[in-house]
């Protein structure tokens, strides 16, 4: 009926003498207690699961302790209510989301709590994104089911590159999708790396500050090929022609406006 060991389901009925309802409810308070005690353990291990549906396309990743654990077909199949119900609500953001009802009733948040009292170990929503676009590419890795990615692009082109710019963002865990839109903290960090870099740097030595400032800007432009979406070598390519020119290929108006990864192994 719960899902929880032979030995828990006694003690609890023995607290509830005889009780089955309040056995069940000790039950699932037991699994609070429990995710309560295991708050600061890691979560790599999981499932990240995706949908795409009338223009709108979601990713969640649920994590756990350990591979056994995430191999446990319910564990499996309550990361598939998780992604069925995110693409049915379509909700804003993790905190939303624990909120929507799955189809059993439950909340998300009370169905993770519960699944870690069923288990001993921690469980959690790791991750959640959302985005909508005409049309929507997206990949999982089936030999773990750790990683996988979803891209939205101006309009429906070529099935197969817009299956292979996914797998690229799943690999290669681009920062943004070009160096226009690549936050302003990403790139501030890595201006201040390559100054620092250039004052220990004894050649560097009463260089103008202008032939600084451009040599900086130098690296921060490879920077921007090895690590924005459009920039990147395609790697179901050659590995070198940038993705963008490989999208253009297949059709010049179609660009990529928005992706979103989660990985386990990160």
């Amino acid at each position: 009926m719960t899902g929880a060991g032979m030995m828990d389901c006694k003690k609890a009925l023995v607290e509830a003498n005889g009780d089955y309802e309040r056995a069940k409810e000790i039950i699932r308070e037991k699994g609070k207690l429990v995710a309560a005690k295991r708050a600061d353990r890691e979560t790599t291990e999981g499932a990240v699961v995706a949908r795409v549906a009338e223009g709108k396309g979601i990713i969640i990743c649920l994590g756990c302790e350990t591979d056994f654990v995430s191999k446990n077909a319910e564990f499996q199949a309550l990361a598939e209510a998780i992604a069925d119900t995110a693409i049915a609500n379509a909700p804003a953001d993790a905190e939303a989301l624990k909120a929507c009802v799955l189809a059993d009733g439950r909340t998300v948040e009370a169905a993770i709590t519960e699944q870690t009292g069923k288990t001993g170990e921690k469980h959690v929503l790791v991750g959640y994104g959302i985005i909508n676009a005409p049309y929507i590419a997206m990949y999982l890795h089936k030999i773990n089911g750790k990683l996988g990615a979803i891209v939205g692009f101006s309009k429906a082109f070529d099935a197969e590159v817009a299956k292979g710019v996914a797998m690229q963002v799943a690999s290669m865990n681009p920062v943004s999708v070009s160096k226009e839109d690549c936050p302003a903290d990403i790139v501030a960090k890595e201006m201040q790396i390559y100054k620092e870099q250039m004052a220990d740097d004894p050649k560097m030595a009463g260089k103008p500050e202008a032939m600084l400032e451009n040599i900086a800007k130098g690296k921060l432009n490879k920077f921007f090929a090895e690590n924005t979406l459009e920039e990147q070598g395609y790697q179901m390519g050659d590995g070198k022609t940038p993705v963008k020119a490989v999208i253009a290929a297949a059709d010049a108006e179609a660009k990529v406006l928005s992706f979103k990864r989660f990985s386990l192994n990160d």
